[in-house]
């Protein structure tokens, strides 16, 4: 069975779980991470010399990288639906899940660690105010895509890129700033509240 390595409350865990639940994959989880199992020892180091969850262990088969993971599970597992074969198709789903792993996980880094983790290393009124309007820039840049697709971030279908963008969206919409009205965005929200993974790994309390 496919074990998974990471705390449940970890969104880049929470992305293979959710994946997982789309793939109806029976997997084992195992709790790794802050709070937890330490990363830097030995043992997880031999599986990760980043010292980051998540890690797969799929028979003598060992991945990381979240987005990684989720292109692997879904060419492994039957998941054509949400990662299609044709070039320009996937070529969609893999550019909006690179920006997510780039562009988006940069612009919320800071206002996520001041105003949500309250990290004292981050609590710098100028640069908070700076990156809470990139952060925002970077919504309004998803905003008018769903406005074009009317549907999902990579065109009319759900794939493994919504996995990723959703996720984060759920973390735009419980951080404590400013939200200027986005109605795509909210009814894109709505859609993916459809889907039994999203209830269990994203609109589920944790940000």
């Amino acid at each position: 069975m496919l074990k998974i390595l990471g705390k449940a409350s970890s969104i880049n865990v929470r992305k293979v779980l959710w994946t997982c639940v789309e793939l109806n994959l029976p997997f084992q989880r195992e709790d790794w991470g802050s709070g937890f199992r330490a990363t830097d020892t030995p043992e997880f180091l031999a599986l990760n010399p980043n010292a980051m969850v998540p890690v797969i262990v799929d028979g003598d088969f060992v991945l990381w990288e979240s987005n990684t993971i989720l292109r692997y599970l879904v060419n492994q597992y039957g998941g054509e639906s949400l990662y299609p074969g044709a070039p320009r198709a996937r070529a969609a789903v893999d550019q909006w899940l690179d920006w997510q792993a780039t562009d988006l996980n940069d612009a919320w880094r800071y206002p996520f660690m001041s105003l949500v983790r309250q990290s004292p290393a981050h609590q710098d009124p100028a640069l908070l105010a700076v990156s809470s309007a990139q952060w925002t820039a970077r919504m309004r840049l998803l905003e008018a895509r769903l406005q074009a697709t009317g549907a999902y971030v990579a065109g009319d279908d759900f794939s493994i890129a919504d996995v990723a963008i959703g996720l984060s969206l759920n973390r735009w919409r419980r951080t404590p700033l400013e939200h200027p009205e986005l109605p795509a965005l909210e009814a894109y929200h709505e859609r993916l509240r459809q889907r039994p993974g999203y209830l269990e790994h994203g609109d589920n309390g944790l940000a």
